[in-house]
């Protein structure tokens, strides 16, 4: 519990500094990105090869809605995959926001498209293409991300002289690796 609420301030404070760099009286506001980048929360196994998410997961995709719920996200973008729709959903629906398909087979492109919309980002994504994605953006992606870990969030910033700043959050159940 005590690490949720870490987790949440400290997305809480990366929020408000998002919005002061795209709000900052010395850059132009239009050319601000922030993403924030996730893999899908905790799969089922069902035996297909488009598994939902467990109830873990389903408490992981509410508990990043929370986190994000005062982040100014502008858009929501997952994969066409039922696992990581189902944990962009709770956020698009408390924000209004439409979920936006991807492909994750074409990163580069995608990456310029994000680059060239302004505004906020949620990606969800897999564990295989979040850190590419990340790193696409111009950002740090740390290490690949094992099968079993959930936890990592990114945000990835490119302020308005564009500069790009990633920062990596832990939320939820903790990944044990």
């Amino acid at each position: 519990m005590r690490r949720a609420l870490v987790a949440l301030l400290v997305v809480a404070v990366l929020a408000s500094w998002a919005v002061f760099l795209a709000r900052s009286p010395s850059s132009s506001s239009g050319d601000a990105v922030v993403v924030y980048l996730v893999r899908h929360a905790e799969r089922a196994e069902d035996g297909t090869d488009d598994p939902p998410i467990s109830d873990a997961g389903q408490a992981r995709a509410r508990l990043l809605a929370d986190l994000l719920r005062d982040a100014g996200v502008t858009h929501v973008h997952s994969t066409g995959y039922l696992r990581t729709r189902s944990t962009a959903e709770p956020f698009a629906t408390r924000s209004g926001l439409g979920i936006t398909s991807y492909d994750p087979r074409d990163l580069s492109t995608f990456a310029a498209e994000l680059l060239a919309t302004p505004g906020r980002h949620l990606v969800v994504g897999h564990s295989n293409t979040t850190p590419d994605l990340v790193e696409a953006l111009g950002g740090d992606p740390g290490g690949p991300i094992d099968e079993a870990e959930y936890d990592r969030l990114y945000v990835v910033t490119r302020a308005a002289g564009g500069g790009i700043s990633t920062v990596l959050l832990r939320f939820g159940q903790a990944f044990g690796g």
